[in-house]
């Protein structure tokens, strides 16, 4: 059974964020992701995680654009300069946070260009930063239009032609399952280059013990290949984020 991470940005939201750590290690979370962790004072995010005895596993790169702006510029032809300065300052506070990967946003972009953009920065990006574990994840359409990287088979394209040991696919069951249509179909074709799981409910982004997806298949598909990442609940509560846990502790009680 894998280890399991609590998104901070989207759960526990009913508590202030300094005080979600202690309550997700209560919860029986191991670690914890924060989709833009710019806003706090990363010194003090990095002392309640090591407080609460938790991993951050994950960020975003670039800051700060999660209340309503652009989701991501690293395939922006005329952005380049901008994601270049913004991934310095997400391996600033990466560093801080001891984070053990940073997820690269494409942003909204489209042809040959942004595909080219997209490459270089990557490749920039590895090579800047060897010692980072640095992902890419394909966003479905539906809910991120424009964005770049919505297709699994471009996204192997990509991490094969970069060819960097320290980029890997970051595998969103929701966005998956939008896309593709059969996560386990697709986990099946993408597994060797996954280094992180996100997981939430589809066709609704709750609690990832509703809609279609067989979660305790997919946790048994997970154990089958021998995958040793960390799988985010990252999703919408229905009503407190305590409340809807269910499927945490049946997949705990499962590896215990």
């Amino acid at each position: 059974m894998p280890r399991f991470a609590a998104n901070l940005t989207m759960l526990f939201t009913e508590i202030p964020i300094l005080d979600r750590f202690a309550v997700a290690a209560e919860a029986g979370f191991e670690g914890v992701e924060i989709l833009f962790p710019y806003d706090v004072a990363a010194p003090d995010l990095s002392r309640a995680a090591i407080a609460a005895g938790l991993d951050i596993v994950l960020i975003n790169a670039p800051p700060p654009n999660w209340a309503g702006g652009p989701r991501g510029f690293a395939a922006v032809p005329e952005l380049q300069d901008r994601f270049r300065r913004d991934f310095e300052r997400s391996l600033r506070v990466a560093q801080v946070l001891r984070t053990r990967h940073i997820h690269l946003m494409a942003g909204r972009a489209q042809g040959e260009a942004a595909l080219e953009t997209f490459v270089e920065n990557l490749s920039w990006a590895t090579k800047r930063a060897p010692h980072a574990s640095l992902t890419i994840e394909p966003l479905n359409q539906v809910d991120m239009p424009g964005y770049f990287l919505s297709d699994y088979g471009l996204a192997i394209d990509i991490i094969d032609r970069i060819a960097a040991p320290n980029l890997g696919l970051q595998l969103d069951t929701y966005h998956a399952q939008h896309i593709t249509g059969d996560i386990m179909a697709c986990w099946r074709k993408v597994a060797p280059l996954v280094r992180h799981i996100q997981i939430a409910g589809h066709p609704g982004r709750q609690e990832p013990d509703t809609g279609t997806l067989d979660y305790p298949a997919f946790f048994a598909e997970l154990d089958d290949w021998g995958y040793r990442g960390w799988v985010a609940g990252e999703y919408n509560p229905r009503q407190t984020t305590l409340k809807g846990l269910d499927w945490l502790r049946r997949a705990l009680a499962v590896r215990s």
